[in-house]
């Protein structure tokens, strides 16, 4: 199952909720399809505590 799809069904169950997505490839469809839906922010893997930091502080 993709993060997209853990997505989906995390929103199903609780329409408000916000994540912070990780991938390696940046800006992906499912990426982006995520972003489109709700999802708060996006960090690149690999990711640094600084650059998850700053996804969170954006209100993620």
């Amino acid at each position: 199952m993709s993060g997209l799809e853990t997505y989906k069904r995390i929103k199903k169950i609780r329409p408000s909720q916000k994540a912070i997505l990780a991938s390696g490839h940046s800006e992906s469809e499912d990426v982006l399809k995520a972003l489109s839906i709700g999802a708060g922010a996006f960090v690149k893997k690999p990711y640094t505590i600084f650059g998850y930091g700053h996804c969170r502080k954006r209100g993620t």
